[in-house]
């Protein structure tokens, strides 16, 4: 963006030169997209401290933390150039969804049965898979993960900070253990104690989710993260409705199977039967 002073003849000069270079970035980087999404595209008040809302913070890109099915995640640093400040600097995670063309999430129908896309120009569009189409399908994703992120913040569930959503890129909370990523719960060797205390906290997400009529849908040790002795599940974008889709009950059902067959074969007496069954007393 350029700005043309040529007519204004009362503005200070040194005025005029911060402002222009104001517009200037390095490579890689961006000024911060906080105010420039809507505001129900902010994450939900009451806000983290560590959240950087300031108009004069610089998005920086630090490189990609993984790849995946449907999406890659890179770490992102938010923070107001030369300030060090609390508040005003920060590490997300930017994950950002791919093209329809550019993905594997399998079985995808299956999870957005009974969604709808208010506009019928789009739901034509995806339906005949055009570029446009491909590319709304991919909004969908991305604001299917931002509404659970932000559904299950609500209920207080372990699940990373939605700090915004732009298009199709979610800025959300990293989660670490001593400045590292914290490590996936498949890649943990917990002793007895801390073992059955996961599985209290998996329990306990799925028994919280199950009251509220939903299914996480995809869980599984590789995408419930081991900060310290605390499980933090991450990858919602396919949380289904229990009851309103048709396959709802079967994906509660892998759930539970992916979680206890990994906890058994570390020693815990599990069974992913009665796990189902305790889950469907809490929804009923």
């Amino acid at each position: 963006m350029s700005h043309d002073f040529s007519e204004t003849s009362d503005l200070d000069p040194t005025f005029v030169f911060e402002f222009q270079t104001y517009d200037e970035v390095g490579d890689g980087q961006r000024w911060s997209t906080w105010l420039s999404v809507e505001p129900l595209c902010r994450g939900p008040e009451p806000r983290p401290d560590w959240v950087v809302t300031s108009q004069a913070a610089v998005d920086t890109e630090l490189g990609i933390l993984k790849t995946g099915k449907e999406a890659d995640a890179f770490l992102l640093e938010r923070a107001v150039p030369g300030s060090d400040a609390p508040g005003e600097s920060v590490v997300m995670v930017a994950k950002r969804y791919r093209g329809e063309d550019h993905r594997d999430f399998h079985r995808s129908a299956a999870y957005t049965a009974g969604r709808k896309v208010r506009n019928s120009r789009d739901n034509r569009a995806m339906v005949r898979k055009s570029a446009h189409g491909r590319a709304v399908a991919a909004g969908q994703w991305a604001w299917a993960e931002w509404q659970a992120l932000v559904r299950c913040h609500g209920l207080g569930l372990a699940v990373p900070y939605p700090v915004q959503i732009d298009g199709t890129e979610l800025l959300m909370e990293w989660i670490t253990v001593d400045g590292e990523t914290a490590p996936r719960l498949a890649q943990t060797r917990p002793g007895e104690d801390l073992l059955a205390s996961y599985f209290d906290q998996v329990r306990d997400f799925l028994s919280e989710l199950a009251r509220h009529g939903l299914v996480h849908g995809d869980l599984s040790p590789y995408n419930i993260l081991a900060a310290g002795e605390q499980l933090v599940v991450i990858d919602l974008p396919q949380m289904v409705d229990l009851v309103g889709n048709p396959e709802g009950m079967d994906f509660l059902l892998r759930d539970c199977t992916n979680v206890c067959s990994w906890f058994r074969a570390r020693g815990l007496a599990v069974d992913e039967h009665d796990l189902f069954g305790d889950l469907m007393s809490h929804a009923f």
